[in-house]
C-alpha cells in the first residue's frame, strides 16, 4: 500500500476505492478507529469460520467496541479494547462459546499483533 499526504492527512487507493484518514474525523478515517477496526472485523471474520467448523453457524454476527481506552499520557495510544460480539443461530451452544472465544483469539492476526501491548476483552452474548 502507498499513502500520498493530502492537505488534511493522507490517502491511499484501494480495489474499492480511495480511503482518506486523518486526524481530523471531518476529513476521514482516524488512525486509532481503522486500529479498532481492524482487531474487531479480524475477531469477528475468525469468529464466523470457527462457528462454521464447529457446526454452529452464525446467521448474523455484530462486533461492538464497547470499550476503547487510550492513555493521554502516553502519545494517546490504546492500552484496552472491549469487544462485545452478537452472534444470532439456532445452533450456537453457549458451552462452547469459551472455546470459541479462545480459539478466535489465538487465530485472529490483527489481535496476535497487538497481543502484548493492547489488553483485549471479549465478552458475547447469543441472541434469539
Amino acid at each position: 500500500m502507498k499513502f500520498e499526504m493530502t492537505e488534511n492527512g493522507f490517502e491511499t487507493e484501494t480495489s474499492y476505492g480511495k480511503l482518506a484518514i486523518s486526524s481530523n474525523e471531518e476529513y476521514g478515517f482516524r488512525p486509532f478507529q481503522l486500529l479498532v477496526t481492524s482487531v474487531a472485523v479480524c475477531s469477528g471474520g475468525v469468529m464466523r469460520k470457527i462457528l462454521d467448523k464447529m457446526r454452529m453457524p452464525a446467521e448474523h454476527i455484530s462486533v461492538e467496541a464497547k470499550e476503547i481506552v487510550r492513555n493521554p499520557d502516553e502519545a494517546d495510544r490504546i492500552e484496552k479494547i472491549h469487544l462485545h460480539f452478537t452472534i444470532k443461530g439456532s445452533s450456537i451452544e453457549d458451552s462452547k462459546m469459551d472455546r470459541v472465544l479462545e480459539l478466535t483469539r489465538k487465530n485472529c492476526s490483527m489481535v496476535q499483533s497487538v497481543h502484548e501491548s493492547i489488553e483485549i476483552v471479549e465478552t458475547y452474548e447469543i441472541a434469539q
